[in-house]
């Protein structure tokens, strides 16, 4: 096995474990802070604040094997870069919201960016994780491997779990080769076209890995070999984009720099059937959607009215952005309302991990 010789990091597991320990004796909250670039995401946790980014360091990578083990507090623009020295990526495009954000929140954000409909999400690409749960018991979960996980995989239950199970000390990654080539496309199309062309791209194999539609404006990224892209362009349509332009493009929508995001001061994400998308855009004119119309953004909209359409078509809606400058401000539930026996679910879960109930209180649910 060839693996990247890389620098030690620093490891305070053990510093961490007792904070815990100790919390867990005396029932104290805590609020886990690594990079703090989500903490708009899910519900405001009032507690004394466990900084997880001074555990970092990226342990293990094997470019062959297309594998990297990294602690929590790892940077995730260090990973990246490291990555790219290697023609590799993350394929889910996690997005960063801002420079400190670190390995461990991405995963426990479990966020994943325009590639998302393509690649898979988050959960899909953690081979194997080292928890530390809410009474400083520190669990080994998965592997360095993709067989190597028996019995139910705990690893990839922790990847969008906002840290309400335990602190994620390591994780292990699959990464994937970046594609030999790219073209972005870019046309004027109503909506309910924009998903029908969406659709029978995907239904016709072509190598459509992103796509964003807002006012009547459809983007898409196709990802390959040059001859093969060149070959399905004209299926497609549109002008192509410059790729400084179109790289720059994709950034702005990972990171939700796009002018549609950054004028919204409330933001809601409703997670739908595709075919759905082009109904909600017509009923909201302040929305744009992507991941081929299963992901649709609504600007400044009121919780009724997201909720409802959500409802209306099968989906779900969350809270992405809170509609208040105070963060502290409780503003109820932010994701989708769970059936009482999945709850208790969670919450049984939940007393597995964290019995003392401490690590990142309400967080996901008021009573979680």
């Amino acid at each position: 096995m060839t693996v990247v010789d890389l620098p030690p990091g620093e490891d305070i597991r053990d510093e961490l474990a007792a904070r815990v320990r100790a919390a867990s004796a005396s029932q104290t909250p805590l609020r886990i802070v690594g990079g703090d670039t989500k903490r708009g995401y899910g519900r405001e946790v009032v507690a004394e604040g466990l900084a997880v980014h001074g555990h970092r360091g990226v342990l293990r990578y094997d470019p062959a094997e297309l594998i990297l083990t990294a602690r929590c507090g790892t940077r995730l623009a260090e990973v990246e870069a490291l990555l790219a020295r290697h023609g590799q990526r993350l394929p889910f495009e996690p997005p960063s919201f801002g420079p400190a954000a670190t390995v461990g929140g991405m995963v426990a954000a479990g966020l994943a960016g325009p590639a998302r409909a393509a690649r898979g999400p988050v959960r899909d690409y953690v081979l194997g994780t080292t928890l530390l749960a809410g009474d400083g018991r520190i669990l080994r979960f998965g592997g360095e491997g993709m067989k190597n996980v028996a019995g139910y995989d705990v690893s990839r239950l922790l990847a969008g779990s906002l840290g309400v199970l335990g602190v994620i000390l390591e994780v292990s990654l699959k990464v994937l080769p970046v594609p030999a080539g790219t073209s972005t496309l870019r046309r004027r199309i109503d909506a309910a076209d924009a998903v029908a062309l969406l659709a029978d791209t995907t239904q016709r194999g072509l190598p459509l890995s992103a796509s964003f539609w807002h006012a009547g404006e459809l983007t898409v990224r196709l990802e390959g070999a040059d001859a093969a892209l060149a070959a399905v362009a004209p299926a497609v349509g549109g002008e192509p984009l410059a790729p400084a332009a179109a790289r720059d493009f994709w950034h702005d929508v990972r990171e939700q720099r796009h002018p549609f995001f950054t004028a919204a001061r409330s933001l809601w994400r409703l997670t739908l059937p595709a075919t759905a998308a082009a109904q909600v855009v017509r009923d909201v004119p302040q929305s744009a959607f992507e991941w081929n119309g299963a992901q649709v953004w609504l600007a400044d909209a009121g919780s009724s009215a997201a909720t409802t359409l959500a409802r209306a078509y099968a989906g779900d809606a969350t809270l992405f952005r809170r509609p208040v400058v105070d963060a502290t401000t409780d503003v109820g539930e932010v994701f989708p309302s769970l059936p009482p026996a999945l709850l208790e679910l969670h919450r049984a879960v939940k007393r597995v991990f964290d019995p003392a109930g401490i690590l990142n209180p309400g967080r996901m649910y008021a009573d979680l």
